[in-house]
């Protein structure tokens, strides 16, 4: 999954390290899937909700992404920030690596027999190309099955100056307002129980449910943070992180839905979203409050923030490299060990992550600066 603002996380390391539990989860969670452990009882469902990993990276965007705009408030010179250097850092951070990947992928399959045809030709490949492979059936490719996370989060890449102009400089008047802020952010949270009710009525196209309305509670949960960050003074990381680990624990249970990524039963999707926000945001928020407690020395390690620097290209190879993972394991589809097809992929991954950020740092760097 993608970075936030490259300077917000330069300063709090821990906003990177905390990457790398992300891209590990959802690392973790696709070796389960493959090895079949999504089973429908209590240890299946729990190795599916490692994909929770998703929604730390989402809250990490718009924490980092709505943090310039609190800022501006704050300083109320009516400064915003910059929408055309914005979009200009986004593009150069995001589609370098993210082309490479959905090329490279697309030259295996020409040599390697997939199960499927879906995605696959020209048309499939100008949809993975431009991120619309979510809009209709049929359109994700092996091996970039995970992307789905990265179009929704593109759609709110768009969508974050839509709703931070107008709210900034009509709503606040450019004042630092953060009553407005939070009465605002918080009606949009009922944007994603909105849409998943609406997706899961009879005649509704069924991939809606992948659509980035579903999750915008994560991203607007992460925007709240960033003004919240700026109200509170203390954030304790043990009472958090362990409201974090009891959240997690009890999204494996039945009344939060099989273990798929958008559960059948809208209720079941929408407390399932829910008590991820609460993992994410407990996770996240001591390490926006509170830089120096035990947690985020822990995720501002210096293993942890390298790691989380590459957990971007990490998340766009994991996939495909796991799919040759079970062929050098000798692993039939949905057999094996979940611990070592996650290990074997996580070795292999990592390096050619390191190597597909350094080449293409350069350009998003130069953007940034």
């Amino acid at each position: 999954m993608s970075t936030g603002d490259a300077r917000t996380s330069a300063r709090r390391p821990a906003l990177t390290g905390i990457r790398t539990i992300a891209a590990l989860t959802v690392c973790l969670t696709h070796a389960a899937f493959w090895t079949g452990q999504y089973t429908d009882d209590y240890e299946g469902r729990l190795f599916a909700r490692f994909e929770v990993g998703v929604t730390i990276f989402f809250v990490l965007s718009g924490y980092l992404l709505f943090s310039p705009w609190v800022r501006a408030l704050q300083s109320e010179t009516g400064d915003h920030p910059s929408l055309g250097r914005y979009a200009w850092h986004r593009v150069r951070r995001i589609v370098p690596a993210y082309v490479i990947t959905v090329v490279v992928v697309y030259v295996i399959f020409v040599f390697r027999t997939d199960s499927s045809d879906l995605g696959h030709g020209w048309s499939g490949l100008l949809r993975n190309l431009t991120l619309t492979q979510v809009y209709g059936f049929g359109h994700l490719h092996a091996g970039l099955t995970q992307m789905w996370s990265l179009a929704a989060e593109v759609v709110y890449y768009i969508a974050l100056p839509l709703i931070a102009w107008p709210l900034a400089r009509y709503v606040c008047r450019d004042r630092w307002r953060p009553d407005l802020l939070i009465a605002v952010l918080v009606g949009l949270l009922l944007v994603s129980p909105i849409w998943t009710l609406a997706t899961h009525e009879d005649g509704v196209d069924p991939t809606a449910r992948l659509w980035a309305p579903t999750f915008a509670l994560w991203f607007v949960a992460g925007m709240l943070l960033a003004v919240l960050g700026r109200l509170v003074r203390s954030w304790p990381a043990a009472p958090s992180v362990a409201a974090a680990v009891v959240a997690f624990a009890v999204s494996a249970g039945a009344f939060a839905g099989e273990p798929t990524i958008v559960p059948n039963d809208a209720g079941a999707a929408i407390v399932k979203h829910l008590l991820y926000a609460v993992v994410a945001v407990g996770l996240v928020g001591p390490l926006v409050v509170d830089p120096s407690d035990w947690w985020s020395k822990l995720c501002g390690s210096r293993p942890m923030v390298w790691f989380g620097e590459i957990s971007y290209e990490f998340f766009l190879v994991h996939v495909m490299v796991l799919e040759l993972v079970m062929d050098l394991l000798g692993y039939q589809v949905f057999t094996g060990s979940v611990l070592l097809a996650f290990l074997v992929t996580t070795a292999i991954s990592v390096p050619i992550a390191w190597v597909l950020h350094r080449a293409t740092s350069p350009l998003w760097r130069v953007a940034s600066r």
